[in-house]
């Protein structure tokens, strides 16, 4: 009886130890996003933020996340175009993988090509919509091509999840007051 415990024991563990495919699905992320929604300041939020980005950048397969990487290097190097590459080869080895997806929404985004970043940040939503990052990022699509209450919108959608978002309060602000200002 004793052995089988141990190995009851152990065999929970392993199962908890195993990275999950797809971090958005990680048991952790409700538990943070409770947090984050109840931080009192953005200096509370900041930590919690951070570690919800950790989260959803590791896939738990290491392939995968050797070529996140490599996006993310080449978009530090303002190379998106081989960005798009590396993001797009994390995509076709994980489709459910919703950081992959928001990553080369990201690199599209940066190389003007909106309509590609909204797609990618459709498919980000579908797959994590708490997706703050992802929100956001579609809100200033938007803001760049003039579409203020689909952007406004976007801005709201963000700041539910993230009450603390960084410039997310001021966009909105701007936006009621431009968006009044015009009888729409």
């Amino acid at each position: 009886m004793r052995n089988f415990m141990q190995w009851l024991a152990t065999a929970a563990t392993l199962t908890f130890a195993v990275p999950v495919q797809g971090a958005q699905n990680d048991p952790r992320l409700d538990a943070l996003f409770v947090e984050l929604a109840n931080a009192e300041s953005t200096e509370d939020a900041e930590p919690i933020e951070q570690t919800i980005w950790k989260i959803w950048l590791l896939s738990g397969n290491g392939a995968v996340d050797a070529d996140m990487l490599r996006g993310l290097q080449a978009m530090g190097r303002n190379d998106n175009e081989t960005a798009v590459e590396y993001f797009t080869s994390v995509i076709d080895a994980l489709p459910d993988f919703a950081e992959g997806w928001n990553k080369r929404a990201t690199a599209h985004y940066l190389l003007g090509r909106f309509d590609a970043a909204v797609i990618d940040i459709q498919k980000t939503l579908a797959l994590e919509p708490r997706h703050f990052g992802a929100l956001s990022g579609l809100a200033l699509i938007n803001l760049s091509l003039d579409r203020e209450r689909e952007a406004l919108s976007a801005f709201e959608a963000a700041l539910r999840v993230h009450p603390n978002m960084p410039g997310a309060d001021t966009h909105i602000r701007d936006l009621r007051e431009k968006i009044r200002g015009k009888g729409i």
